[in-house]
């Protein structure tokens, strides 16, 4: 009877933990597990952002008009100059687009240089604890290199043309003074807000249903926090 007895315990026990993978979770895992949900993270954003119409098309992330110029938006608009800022906010939007398109192996490369020490607190941390890690950890470096994609896509859309375009309208109505903040850099802070946005919803999207995933290292990892 004893013998049975253990025998059903160890059928309840021993063999869903094995199934599920289950007991404790490596640095190694821990690191390779962050990577990987970031890595899928990078490509989910890139996928759905670097599209024709991925930014302009989805609210979460469409780039809106610098600061000081809103201001003047819903003025100019009365006197019947919406044209010009519906052809800046396309025209950024567009750009942003064609940026992220070119982000991946940025994106893929900061991965994979991303320090691991303190991968078990971002691992419990909260639903998007990897994504802010990285984008602490990254965005300097991520602007110094997409500006330049910027500035292409950009020259690609004509922004600038487009941008001065709206501002000089505004100055002569005595709206603006002094032109916004480089539009150029504007666009690639909101091309990466973008990307970290999109990275982070994936994010908790693994967190949520780590079992869901296609990955058993991505269940076996997430999986141990609930």
């Amino acid at each position: 009877m004893r013998t049975i007895t253990v025998f059903i315990i160890w059928l309840v026990v021993f063999i869903p933990a094995c199934a599920t993978g289950s007991g404790p979770v490596s640095d190694e895992d821990t690191t390779g597990a962050l990577k990987q949900a970031l890595t899928q993270g990078a490509d989910v954003a890139v996928d759905k952002l670097g599209v024709a119409d991925g930014f302009l098309n989805n609210p979460k992330v469409k780039i809106p008009l610098p600061g000081a110029l809103q201001k003047v938006e819903g003025i100019m608009r009365t006197l019947g100059m919406s044209k010009y800022a519906d052809g800046l906010i396309v025209t950024m939007n567009h750009a942003a687009e064609t940026a992220a398109a070119e982000a991946r192996p940025l994106l893929m490369d900061a991965v994979q240089k991303m320090s691991v020490k303190d991968a078990r607190a971002i691992l419990t941390g909260g639903d998007d604890a990897a994504t802010q890690y990285f984008r602490t950890t990254t965005s300097d470096a991520l602007s110094q290199k997409f500006l330049p994609i910027v500035k292409n896509a950009t020259d690609q859309v004509g922004l600038i043309k487009k941008y001065n375009e709206f501002a000089g309208k505004g100055a002569k109505l005595g709206l603006i003074g002094e032109k916004d903040a480089n539009i150029e850099n504007y666009v690639t802070q909101k091309t990466l807000d973008g990307l970290y946005l999109m990275m982070a919803e994936e994010e908790r999207a693994i967190r949520n249903d780590p079992m869901g995933q296609g990955s058993k290292l991505l269940q076996r990892v997430f999986g141990s926090l609930k």
